[in-house]
């Protein structure tokens, strides 16, 4: 069964976009588009709005691919968009969510983008089909084998530049941009990132929120914290964010995370 998106406002031309889901077991984004037909309203606002025909957008944890198909339509069909995505079930329907909607000018990636070209395991989470982990949190869960692959190496060769990058890769993100960072460089300062910031997970991953902030700071892009309850976008500082970071230090337990908006056109919206 397909259902019927809930289109962003600056979508209001576009012709109906529909998606299918998994049928169940997933509480968030699948269930979330069964009952709403939409996922992040205001997330979902704020990547069409960067976007404009003919931009090419990268979309990295791209899950069944909500994102993907709002950003295709964003773009039009001069622009790009890359989606990737490592875990089978989502990346099947990911690819069909693209055939669904006839979009033509998306290319699924079944991968993890990472800082290395290797092979790897997902860690999958039971109720939250994008809560799946390239690191073992010490839970029962089942795996599956998958592939890394370096930005870079894979999207190098493609393009030669981002216009807006999306990251929502469960405490992987440090490897993330680390493996893109020559074609992010390359993109400044016109480059849009949306970013989740999760320090529990960068270090379970392995890295530190630090690291991630230090590599962010280098972009020298304003920096922006997503308020998706609030539907708006607070200016926030490096220093803002370490002190949060070093307090989370202090209390390990603690999950914390938002997304973040790195942009010269935050202060758009």
């Amino acid at each position: 069964m397909k259902y019927a998106l809930k289109l962003p406002a600056s979508l209001a031309s576009t012709p109906p976009l529909s998606m299918r889901v998994h049928p169940e077991g997933d509480l968030h984004v699948s269930k979330a588009i069964r009952e709403t037909g939409q996922w992040e309203a205001y997330e979902s606002e704020l990547l069409c709005k960067l976007l404009k025909p003919g931009d090419c957008l990268v979309d990295v944890g791209a899950n069944i691919g909500y994102y993907s198909v709002l950003g295709a339509a964003a773009v039009g069909s001069q622009g790009k968009v890359f989606a990737f995505e490592p875990e089978p079930a989502n990346f099947s329907l990911l690819e069909e969510n693209l055939r669904l909607n006839g979009i033509r000018h998306t290319k699924a990636i079944n991968a993890a983008l990472s800082v290395e070209n290797a092979p790897s395991t997902l860690f999958l989470s039971e109720n939250n089909w994008g809560d799946h982990q390239i690191y073992s949190r010490g839970e029962t869960r089942r795996q599956v084998s998958i592939d890394l692959v370096r930005g870079d190496d894979i999207l190098g060769n493609a393009i030669s530049r981002i216009d807006l990058l999306k990251i929502d890769t469960q405490g992987a993100e440090f490897k993330v941009i680390s493996g893109l960072e020559n074609l992010i460089r390359q993109s400044l300062p016109e480059l849009s990132i949306i970013i989740e910031f999760w320090p529990f997970g960068l270090k379970k991953a392995g890295d530190h929120g630090l690291q991630l902030l230090d590599l962010l700071a280098s972009f020298e892009l304003p920096i922006w914290m997503i308020d998706h309850l609030g539907h708006a976008l607070h200016p926030c500082s490096i220093a803002e964010l370490r002190e949060w970071v070093d307090a989370l230090d202090a209390d390990p337990d603690n999950e914390g995370f938002f997304n973040l908006l790195l942009s010269s056109q935050g202060n758009q919206f």
